[in-house]
């Protein structure tokens, strides 16, 4: 199995190439880690290959905000500098003077 580095970072907010949503980085995958059903319910036409980065998104719409799960071919960043509205990036994430959005730092004892 070749080594793939992620092309986008956590924090980072990326936009998908096809369909209009947007969203905040929050996790990685190195490849693929989701279920078959899930797999196998996209389209095989626009079904990506396995074996690159999926990225866990705080996602929003027009409509919605949710949580998405994308594959690095799919995604493109977004230089809009719009600020994410999903309700858990306040919750992990602090956004900093430049408007790029920082992982929390929390302290255990």
């Amino acid at each position: 199995m070749k080594q793939r580095n992620a092309k986008f970072e956590i924090g980072q907010v990326v936009r998908h190439r096809v369909f209009p949503f947007r969203g905040v980085v929050f996790d990685v995958d190195p490849e693929y880690a989701n279920t078959e059903e899930w797999w196998n319910a996209i389209p095989q036409e626009i079904r990506p290959a396995k074996d690159q980065p999926f990225y866990h998104l705080f996602a929003e719409n027009d409509d919605s905000e949710y949580v998405a799960y994308v594959s690095e071919q799919n995604l493109v960043s977004d230089e809009s500098d719009r600020p994410i509205r999903h309700a858990q990036v306040d919750a992990l994430f602090d956004k900093d003077d430049i408007g790029h959005y920082k992982p929390k730092v929390t302290f255990s004892h």
